[in-house]
């Protein structure tokens, strides 16, 4: 992720600081100075740090539950509003969604029982009154921190923890494109009164607030869009036909090429058909500096790009492009020979009808030869 550098690898999950946190832990130390001195400054980075110790372990909580149902989560990233997990696909099993979002919240509650068993404090209701004593010291006010974590994610504000437990209990009753429309609704309100509370409690909830909106509305177009796409084959959103070099072509045919269409990828192929690689309109500019008009574009393009057949469903296609994070798949039919390209690009204008026309079937179109 930009602008964020790993401190860590723990369970094959790499923890990633993005640089605003430690923006954030400067600010904290330089206001606690001024209240306080250094001692106070010491005190309140000491316990941002500690805190945001537990919500790395509130994000294991869920990596290491979706790790069971066969989730993979490649790594975690820590920003100045809490921690993003990066899970490969959020589950679809209602029941399993649900374990996977009260598994973080799960791991504060267990944090706030041991520090309060240790201070020898009862689970009362007198617990949090004393919690929040400045008498209690650091690891007190630890506790009332983790314990307001459980009650803060457990809101349910769709995609926090307590808005994807809605989610998931919704999905048990109904469809999950639907479950997932409801909650991200309610997930988009509740955003408009953390923004509301910001302008006269604390500024930070005003961005909370937005991290809420512009994430449930992005989970919910996409899951809209998987809904939309479901059944259909890639031949329904690739690009086709396709304009193409050949591996005799040069930088010179290219130019000409990328000139005279819309294009930003063209793939390469041999005299049968078959793909060979792929140049990329940038690709093709950093070779201009690098070569002349000649060069052939078998040593400046792309090989080794992931491929997919025609007829193979759309939805996995997809997946293959986020995870390869490659420039495009190339389509191939039956026999191997390339029929068409798919590009984030193209997905994004099927994304982009989908916003417009939240009812808009696509079709399943023919394969062009």
């Amino acid at each position: 992720m930009l602008w964020s550098f790993p401190i860590a690898r723990i369970a094959g999950t790499v923890v990633r600081v993005h640089v605003t946190f430690l923006l954030f832990l400067i600010w904290i130390g330089a206001a606690q100075w001024q209240v306080g001195g250094r001692a106070a400054a010491l005190d309140g980075v000491v316990f941002m740090v500690l805190l945001f110790a537990c919500v790395v372990a509130h994000e294991f909580g869920h990596i290491l539950t979706a790790r069971r149902f066969g989730i993979k989560t490649p790594e975690v990233t820590l920003w100045p509003i809490g921690g993003v997990a990066s899970l490969e696909r959020i589950p679809e099993n209602p029941r399993e969604e649900l374990l996977v979002a009260v598994a973080g919240p799960a791991v504060n509650v267990v944090i706030a029982g041991l520090i309060v068993l240790a201070l020898g404090v009862n689970l009362g209701t007198a617990a949090t009154t004393a919690l929040e004593n400045p008498q209690a010291g650091l690891m007190a006010r630890l506790a009332a921190a983790n314990i307001f974590l459980v009650v803060f994610n457990m809101i349910p504000a769709f995609p926090m923890d307590g808005g994807r437990v809605l989610r998931a209990l919704l999905a048990m009753r109904m469809d999950h494109a639907e479950a997932t429309r409801i909650a991200a609704r309610i997930g988009q309100g509740a955003a408009f009164l953390f923004a509301l509370a910001g302008l006269f409690v604390n500024p930070m909830l005003i961005v909370i607030g937005l991290f809420i909106y512009l994430s449930a509305t992005a989970e919910s177009q996409h899951v809209a869009f998987k809904d939309a796409t479901s059944g259909l084959p890639v031949r329904a959103g690739m690009v086709s036909p396709v304009e193409v070099l050949t591996t005799a072509s040069t930088l010179d045919d290219a130019v000409d090429l990328m000139l005279r269409t819309s294009q930003k990828e063209f793939p390469v192929v041999d005299g049968s058909g078959y793909p060979r690689g792929l140049l990329t309109r940038d690709g093709l500019i950093v070779a201009l500096r690098e070569g002349g008009p000649a060069m052939p574009v078998l040593d400046v393009m792309k090989r080794d790009l992931p491929t997919v057949l025609d007829w193979q469903p759309f939805d996995a296609a997809l997946t293959l492009l986020t995870e390869s994070k490659a420039p495009a798949l190339l389509v191939l039919d039956a026999g191997q020979r390339l029929v068409g390209i798919l590009t984030p690009e193209n997905v994004g204008e099927m994304m982009m009808v989908r916003s417009v026309r939240p009812d808009w079937r696509f079709r399943n179109r023919k394969t062009y030869a």
